[in-house]
């Protein structure tokens, strides 16, 4: 392995044990068997390691949430399981769990909107389940395409003034937002 790969895994291992806060270069250094000024070589901080880690994460994340759904149930359904495995997730994995460190979350969003690109796998998920839920019928015919991914990117937007709502009653609040959009989107009342 290469050093920059030596010092991500140890990296990760010592965020996944200790978290972030509790996790300084000079141990990420030293678990990686290299001096401290090499960590530098590679990363210009212990923010941007941990940031790539948290990108690697989250993606993790989100392609084993995709693979668990049965993509072929109840829209509401289905993105109530979504939503769940994700917050379920994010509370129970040390590193992602960060995403609610209010000393590091301004920072984590802002890197997430940086680098974040238009092949996220749970924006392309929604992308896929609308035209398959439209053609299906279970859509709203009066809520137009482009529309749609709108509601899920505000939810997205939400999030990151998640500090504004309160951190304790965040998931919960996504949770329900959810669950309200897809039981508005399936209506066919209307």
């Amino acid at each position: 392995m290469d050093k920059k790969t030596i010092i991500f895994n140890c990296g990760w291992e010592l965020f996944n044990s200790k978290g972030f806060k509790d996790t300084n270069i000079s141990d990420i250094a030293k678990m990686a068997g290299i001096a401290v000024g090499t960590f530098y070589n590679y990363y210009s901080s212990k923010e941007k390691l941990f940031f790539e880690i948290y990108m690697k994460e989250n993606e993790k994340l989100k392609k084993h949430i995709i693979e668990s759904l049965d993509m072929n149930q109840d829209p509401v359904v289905l993105v109530r399981q979504l939503v769940e495995q994700n917050i379920s997730a994010m509370n129970s994995n040390t590193i992602l769990k960060e995403w609610y460190n209010r000393d590091l979350f301004r920072e984590l969003e802002q890197h997430y909107k940086e680098i974040k690109s238009g092949d996220d796998p749970i924006h392309s998920l929604y992308t896929e389940l609308f035209k398959k839920w439209r053609s299906e019928g279970k859509i709203r015919d009066d809520v137009n395409d482009e529309l749609l991914p709108a509601f899920f990117e505000s939810l997205a937007y939400i999030d990151t003034h998640k500090e504004d709502i309160g951190l304790h009653h965040f998931p919960q609040l996504i949770q329900y937002l959810a669950e309200f959009i897809m039981k508005g989107l399936t209506d066919r009342q209307k």
